[in-house]
C-alpha cells in the first residue's frame, strides 16, 4: 500500500516529466531551426543570420505559451498514446499558423518560406522522437512495477471486478489496484490471484485512504448508493473518480463527451461524425465511380436484355429507410413482373416470388443490385452498411426486435457485415440486426475494405437474394 511520501514522489515525477518535455520541445525547435537553415543554405552559411535568430526566438516564445494551452504536457497515465501524438501535431499546426500571422502579416521578418515549413516539419519529428524515447523508458520502468499509482476500488462486486481485470491486463497505464472495498463480499471469490486487501465496505465508517486514487465503481442503476459513497470521501485528498458501469445497456459507439461544459456519456451514437464521415464518403464516391466505369458495358447490356425480354421499366424503385430514418428510393434492375405486388406487401419469401427467367439469373448473381451504386453517389446509401428495409417493415420491426432502429445510426449499404456472414435473404432478422450493430460499434475504414473484399469473393458462391 502506498504511503504519503510515495504519493508525493509520484506526483513530483509527473511534474518533472512534464518539465523535461517542455525543455525537449524547445530544444527540438532550436535544433530543427538550425538543421533546416544548414540544409537550405549549406554548411558555408554556418553563421545564423540575425533575422532567423529573431524568428526562432519568437517561435520559441509562441511555443512556450501555446503548448500548455493545448494540454500537450498532460500526464500520459491512463491515456491513449495516439491521442497524445494527435494533440502534439495539432499544437504544432496552431503554432505554425500563429507564427505565419505574426511574422508575415505584420512584416516583421523577411526569410525563406521553405525554411519555415522545414523548420516546422523537423520540429514535429524531433519532438516525436523525444517522446518515443521517454515513453519507452517509462513503459519499461512501469512494467517492472515501479512508479505506479495505487488505486482503491469501492463499489459493486461486478463493477470492481471489471475495473480490476482491465487494470491487471494493461500495466502500461500505470495504475495498480492495492485494495478493494465491496458492497457485497462476493468479490473475494473472484480475486484468488489478487495480492492486495479485499474487504467489505461499511457505509457507517470513514474510509482511511493512503492510495493515490479512489475509484467508485457502481452501475447506473445504483446511482444513489454511489452518491453516498462519494459523500463519505469528502475528507479524502486522493483523486476520486466515478466509474459508472453500463453492462445492462445496449451500447453503440459508447464514449464520453464534454459539450457546453456538460459531461455526457454517449450510450448510442453514430460513428459517422467529423473526419470519419468524410473518410467514408470519399471511399464510397471513389469506389462507386470506379466500379460504375468498369461495369458500364455490363450495365447497359442488362438494361437492354430487360427491355427486350419484359419491356419497361428497366429499373425497380422501392422506398427504403436509411440513416436517421430517412426514406429514399432504392434502385434495382427489375427482375419480376410489374404487377408482382398487387396482392400486398409481404416480408421475405424471396424464393416464392415470381421472377422472369433473366430476372432469376441477375438475382442469383446479385447483378440486380448494381444500380444501387447510383444511390451511393447520390448520398442515400453507402457501399458498406446495414441492408435497408422497406418503410412498412421498419414500422413493424422497431417494436418487435430490440435494437432494430439503432441500425439506422449509419447509412444503409449495398453489402454489410451481416451479408458476408451469411445473414441475408430469408434468414434470421434478429441475427442480422446483431451483426449490423456489431459493425456500427466496430466501424473503421479497414473494416469496410475487408467487407468489400469478402463480398467480391462471396458473390460468386452465394445464391440467395438480398
Amino acid at each position: 500500500m502506498a504511503n504519503r511520501s510515495d504519493h508525493t514522489l509520484r506526483f513530483g515525477r509527473d511534474w518533472l516529466v512534464g518539465f523535461c518535455l517542455r525543455c525537449a520541445d524547445l530544444l527540438s525547435l532550436i535544433i530543427a531551426g538550425l538543421a533546416a537553415y544548414w540544409w537550405l543554405f549549406g554548411p558555408s552559411h554556418f553563421v545564423f543570420h540575425e533575422r532567423y535568430q529573431w524568428a526562432m526566438l519568437v517561435g520559441g516564445l509562441i511555443q512556450l505559451w501555446l503548448f500548455p494551452l493545448v494540454s500537450v504536457y498532460q500526464s500520459w497515465r491512463g491515456r491513449w498514446l495516439a491521442l497524445m501524438i494527435f494533440r502534439l501535431v495539432l499544437a504544432y499546426a496552431l503554432w505554425l499558423l500563429i507564427a505565419v500571422v505574426v511574422m508575415f502579416s505584420f512584416h516583421l521578418f523577411d526569410f525563406s518560406r521553405l525554411w519555415l515549413v522545414s523548420w516546422t516539419f523537423l520540429s514535429v519529428s524531433f519532438s516525436l522522437i523525444f517522446r518515443a524515447i521517454a515513453y519507452a523508458v517509462a513503459f519499461r520502468i512501469r512494467s517492472r512495477g515501479k512508479n505506479l499509482r495505487s488505486v482503491l476500488l469501492i463499489g459493486d462486486a461486478d463493477s470492481c471486478r471489471s475495473a480490476y481485470k482491465s487494470l491487471k491486463l494493461d500495466r502500461s497505464r500505470s495504475f495498480e489496484v492495492t485494495r478493494v472495498l465491496v458492497v457485497n463480499y462476493e468479490f473475494k471469490e473472484h480475486l484468488h490471484k489478487f495480492s492486495g486487501v479485499v474487504d467489505s465496505y461499511d457505509p457507517n465508517l470513514n474510509v482511511a485512504v493512503s492510495e493515490d486514487e479512489v475509484w467508485v465503481c457502481m452501475p447506473l442503476s445504483k446511482g444513489e448508493e454511489a452518491h453516498r459513497i462519494i459523500n463519505s470521501l469528502d475528507t479524502v485528498t486522493a483523486n476520486i473518480r466515478l466509474m459508472p458501469t453500463m453492462s445492462d445497456l445496449r451500447l453503440i459507439n459508447h464514449s464520453a463527451s464534454t459539450i457546453a461544459g456538460l459531461y455526457l456519456i454517449n450510450v448510442s451514437c453514430s460513428p459517422m461524425t467529423g473526419i470519419s464521415r468524410l473518410k467514408k464518403r470519399i471511399l464510397d464516391v471513389t469506389l462507386s465511380c470506379l466500379i460504375l466505369v468498369l461495369i458500364s458495358p455490363l450495365f447497359f447490356l442488362v438494361m437492354l436484355c430487360i427491355r427486350l425480354g419484359s419491356g419497361s421499366p428497366v429499373f425497380y424503385r422501392q422506398e427504403r429507410v436509411s440513416w436517421n430514418g430517412h426514406a429514399f428510393q432504392m434502385m434495382k434492375f427489375r427482375s419480376m413482373a410489374v404487377d408482382n405486388e398487387t396482392q400486398g406487401v409481404e416480408w421475405g419469401g424471396a424464393k416464392g416470388k415470381s421472377v422472369t427467367r433473366f430476372g432469376s439469373f441477375i438475382r442469383r448473381t446479385s447483378i440486380d443490385e448494381l444500380p444501387q451504386f447510383l444511390n451511393v453517389l447520390k448520398g442515400d446509401m453507402s457501399i458498406v452498411g446495414p441492408r435497408p428495409e422497406r418503410t412498412v417493415f421498419v414500422e413493424q420491426f422497431q417494436s418487435e426486435i430490440p435494437g432494430y432502429m439503432q441500425k439506422h445510426l449509419v447509412k444503409a449499404g449495398i453489402t454489410g457485415w451481416a451479408q458476408v456472414n451469411g445473414w441475408r435473404g430469408d434468414t434470421s432478422l434478429e441475427k442480422r440486426i446483431e451483426n449490423d450493430l456489431w459493425y456500427i460499434e466496430n466501424w473503421s475504414i479497414w473494416l469496410d475494405i475487408k467487407i468489400i473484399m469478402l463480398t467480391a469473393i462471396k458473390v460468386l458462391f452465394d445464391k440467395s437474394a438480398c
